[in-house]
């Protein structure tokens, strides 16, 4: 189970889910949903992101179902048995308790699970303006469900989850809604019938947004009550405007915004927000036009100060007089809009940008060895603390340079395997703050680094392997903290350095991202040391010859074996032995056959290991490596550590 950074209790858990925001397809989701009835209606496509306003909480197990919120003015607490029942009662009354119930209510009737407890303890998310606090709430709790009772469920699980939870209050939702599920990052969804399918973009460059609550007023619920009417069948002009709008216009937008994203061609995507706002003038608000005359977004949207600042702007949601968004030029016009809005419009506006985003975000490194190799310094301190001089001329824990690494290359969060004795260590280096007395002895680099050290802290979390049943297992300990994500793996006695500009770490990610399949990364290695190592061979996939997809890996191959089967024809000719090079993506499918290993005892010398899950994915799904243009210096014996520390930082 996901380990919080600091719990306020042992078995609390900590919870962020943000509101979220419509960016193109506003409608199309429940638009698609009629396909159930009329194939002639296009899927629906939508691009949503979070933001970085939500909702922040701890959860921890309960007999009955609680939650409680103590913000100030938002004062509510809602305490009832987990009855099916009372649960379906509480959520057909409406109000914010209906949507927290209404979820609980589903997990009841599908899932054998209990109470829980929940404490609402931050809120940043504006409500009723468009962004979905209902579905914030609504996913909150449906993740707390999941993580606490361990039910294996997916982001996209808890999704569906908590659309069906809020399908049993009155608010009926979209459901883009629960995008929000998928954190502050972009996603394309699509929407046929019962069936959606949701898919994360490739953003290349920084799209700076801002959205604003336009202080006025609209009717939601007549605005779908009217679109509706045009759905299943369209019987007149109006009707047929609105499926072309919510239909193949909506999806030629979408495509295009795709693609701008992809290219970082921010000027591009503006433009195209006011051509999406202006098909659905035309298209769609003739059909609901008291409530999508929408005076106060149209004089906002030509306001000439706006225009100066912006690439493009469109509605929010149901679109009317609720919210706005604009794409802004550059992060200094973002500023300044955010600033106008407020002061010259009385707008209440919030920035959030859309940065260059990977698939992997998250990471696992293994530290909960005893260092037996370098004892006795490691009667008293860790070998990934030992220490090690960096290019920056200080001298730092190891730890904090492979830290560092994945920091620069975009990791958001970081899950340490550590012992049940080793915590405290790593609490006091990365989140304890030092005196103010020790800082003050401290030059401004070294202050300023400490705010560093600090930041990638808040990243870290841990989770304790109570039995050290070899590598396979350490990294089982990650399954839940990896929600079913590709997550990096490295090595914690392990630091890389790269020859080129990209790091070892961003050479591997860039791989991945090609191919989203299992990769390693690999590296040439001597003849007389196989045995040592985990070897593999297959077919280079260009003439370059740094991508191989994997035929066959062999642990610690008898030289002869390797001979005889594990080289591999390298770019000038020769023939070599490829190992792995301490970095890793692993995919869902390799903590499957963790999983599945451990339950079936399957074991290689005693211990459950990573190599053979790896096959067996491999076997299943392919596997490619990524042949990086580095080196790996090892910590883990004392020869190696002592070339590490006269080698490392030059």
């Amino acid at each position: 189970m996901e380990v919080a950074r600091e719990n306020k209790a042992r078995n609390q858990i900590e919870l962020f889910v943000p509101g979220r925001l419509c960016l193109f397809g506003e409608h199309s989701d429940w638009a698609g949903f009629y396909r159930i009835t009329n194939k002639e209606i296009e899927p629906g496509r939508a691009i949503v992101t979070g933001i970085e306003q939500g909702i922040h909480a701890f959860a921890q197990k309960a007999q009955a179902f609680e939650v409680f919120c103590t913000l100030p003015g938002m004062e509510q607490h809602l305490h009832c048995q987990m009855e099916l029942q009372e649960l379906r009662e509480i959520a057909a009354e409406g109000g914010f308790f209906s949507y927290v119930a209404g979820v609980a209510s589903y997990f009841k009737e599908h899932y054998k699970v209990q109470g829980i407890q929940i404490q609402i303890d931050k809120m940043t998310l504006p409500m009723k303006r468009g962004l979905s606090s209902s579905a914030a709430i609504c996913v909150l709790v449906a993740r707390a469900f999941n993580r606490l009772y361990d039910l294996h469920m997916n982001t996209l699980g808890e999704m569906q989850a908590a659309y069906r939870g809020e399908q049993r209050t009155p608010s009926k939702c979209g459901r883009l809604d629960q995008a929000c599920a998928f954190g502050v990052r972009p996603v394309e969804m699509r929407f046929d019938g019962n069936d959606i399918s949701v898919g994360h973009l490739r953003i290349k460059g920084d799209f700076y947004w801002v959205f604003a609550d336009l202080n006025a007023s609209k009717d939601t619920v007549k605005i779908l009550a009217d679109l509706n009417q045009c759905y299943p069948v369209a019987e007149t002009e109006v009707e047929q405007k609105v499926w072309e709008a919510l239909g193949k216009d909506n999806k030629t937008i979408v495509k295009q915004a795709v693609t701008y994203f992809q290219e970082g061609d921010a000027k591009k995507l503006g433009e195209l927000m006011y051509q999406a706002q202006d098909v659905f003038d035309k298209k769609v608000a003739p059909a609901s036009p008291e409530e999508l005359r929408s005076p106060v977004l149209h004089s906002i949207l030509k306001d000439s100060t706006v225009m100066r600042l912006v690439y493009g702007g469109k509605g929010v949601g149901s679109q009317g007089d609720g919210t706005v968004q604009f794409l802004a030029k550059d992060e200094v016009c973002q500023n300044k809009l955010v600033e106008y809005l407020k002061q010259e419009k009385q707008m209440e506006a919030y920035a959030f940008t859309i940065r260059q985003q990977r698939s992997v975000r998250k990471a696992i490194i293994p530290v909960a060895g005893f260092g037996t190799r370098m004892y006795p310094e490691t009667r008293g301190v860790k070998k990934e603390f030992l220490p090690v001089m960096d290019y920056d001329g200080l001298v730092k824990p190891a730890i904090l340079v492979l830290l560092e690494e994945m920091d620069r290359a975009g990791i958001e969060k970081i899950c340490l395997v550590i012992g049940k004795e080793d915590r405290r260590n790593y609490q006091e280096f990365f989140e304890q703050e030092l005196s103010e007395e020790h800082l003050a002895k401290l030059p401004e680099k070294m202050r300023q680094y400490e705010k560093t050290i600090l930041r990638i802290g808040k990243k870290l979390r841990y989770v304790i392997q109570e039995e050290r049943k070899g590598f396979g297992h350490a990294v089982y300990q990650c399954r839940n903290f990896t929600n079913r994500e590709p997550v990096l793996l490295l090595l914690g006695d392990m630091l890389y350095k790269s020859y080129e500009e990209r790091s070892c770490v961003e050479q591997l990610l860039d791989a991945y991202e090609d191919t989203e399949k299992l990769t390693v990364g690999i590296t040439e290695t001597e003849p007389e040391v196989v045995s040592r190592y985990g070897i593999l061979t297959g077919v280079w996939l260009e003439e370059q010859k740094t991508m191989l997809e994997v035929a066959k890996m062999v642990e610690k191959p008898t030289k002869e074996r390797a001979e005889k089967e594990l080289r591999t024809k390298m770019a000038d000719g020769r023939e070599a032995y490829l190992t792995v090079f301490g970095n890793y993506v692993l995919t869902p499918a390799v903590f499957e056959c963790l999983e599945k290993n451990i339950l079936e005892q399957k074991m290689t010398k005693g211990e459950i290991q990573l190599t053979d899950a790896l096959d067996e994915v491999r076997e299943q799904y392919g596997m490619r490596g990524c042949r990086i243009n580095g080196r790996v210096y090892d910590l883990g014996n004392p020869v190696s550590y002592r070339e590490t520390v006269a080698e490392y930082g030059k």
